[in-house]
């Protein structure tokens, strides 16, 4: 059973008939961040590599490590699905295979856990845009989320209700930022990047870059909607880390934002917000 600490640990549980067991519990963790803590994970995981992030409104924001750890990616692809199995064959370089596995089973750990269901009832269905939804035995689940990962971090976002859209980015220096810059951002966001210089120039591109793509893919069109068309609002541009943001095609739909970066990665999130609060 995975408890809260600085590196969460699994303590022996008891086991039923197949050596896995669940427990539906949440706790409450440092700063504010409520998570699900205990695990739905075969009995032989010494430690859980994801552990609580950032609560952002309703949603729960968790990181997931990525680093390359044989006995974590071996319990990681053990929790797979076959199609899920076969995916992860499909990836020809390590990297890729370790990053979806390790996600996707965290995914499992935290969506099991939240819906009170096993893991082999567990599955995903998909949009007509890509985005993914969970399905347990064949019905649609009352739950959003959102995943996305880069280099050794993963990001998962989840909540009871609402869309949402999370997105990680390691700060390594494109190949071609000005050819990016051009083709993400507007003409306002460019005129901002054009005045900064060096590190200053990376950190503010890949903090907008982030919030443009949680905001997309919170939204659901995938690359149906022309990240340049729309820009973030003027205040997290000039360095506050939350507001709110409306798109000028969908005035009646209101997303909070939050910039989740740190040292180690650039990372936002877009949450929709109720319309009736009240």
């Amino acid at each position: 059973m995975c408890m809260v600490a600085s590196r969460p640990t699994c303590d022996d549980p008891q086991m039923d008939a197949d050596g896995r067991r669940m427990v539906l519990t949440r706790r409450a963790a440092s700063r504010n961040v409520q998570l699900i803590q205990d695990c739905y994970m075969p009995a032989s995981v010494a430690e859980c590599w994801w552990r609580p992030f950032r609560k952002v409104g309703h949603a729960t924001v968790l990181h997931v490590d990525l680093t390359a750890h044989a006995a974590r990616e071996a319990e990681a692809w053990a929790w797979l699905d076959e199609e899920e199995q076969a995916r992860w064959q499909r990836y020809q370089h390590d990297g890729p295979r370790r990053r979806f596995a390790l996600c996707r089973a965290a995914l499992r750990a935290v969506l099991c856990s939240q819906l009170g269901c096993r893991n082999e009832q567990l599955a995903f269905g998909a949009s007509d845009h890509g985005k993914p939804y969970a399905v347990v035995q064949g019905v649609a689940a009352p739950v959003s989320f959102n995943v996305s990962h880069s280099g050794t971090h993963g990001l998962i976002a989840v909540a009871a209700a609402g869309r949402l859209g999370v997105d990680v980015e390691e700060r390594s220096m494109p190949r071609d930022l000005d050819g990016l810059i051009s083709s993400v951002l507007g003409p306002d966001e460019q005129a901002e990047l054009a005045l900064a210089r060096g590190c200053r120039k990376l950190h503010l591109f890949f903090s907008f870059w982030t919030i443009k793509e949680a905001l997309i893919k919170a939204l659901g069109l995938g690359l149906a909607l022309d990240m340049s068309g729309f820009e973030i609002p003027l205040a997290m541009r000039h360095g506050k880390t939350t507001s709110v943001f409306q798109f000028p095609h969908i005035p009646t739909v209101r997303w909070r934002l939050e910039n989740l970066g740190n040292e180690h990665f650039a990372a936002a999130i877009a949450c929709e917000l109720d319309p009736n609060p009240n």
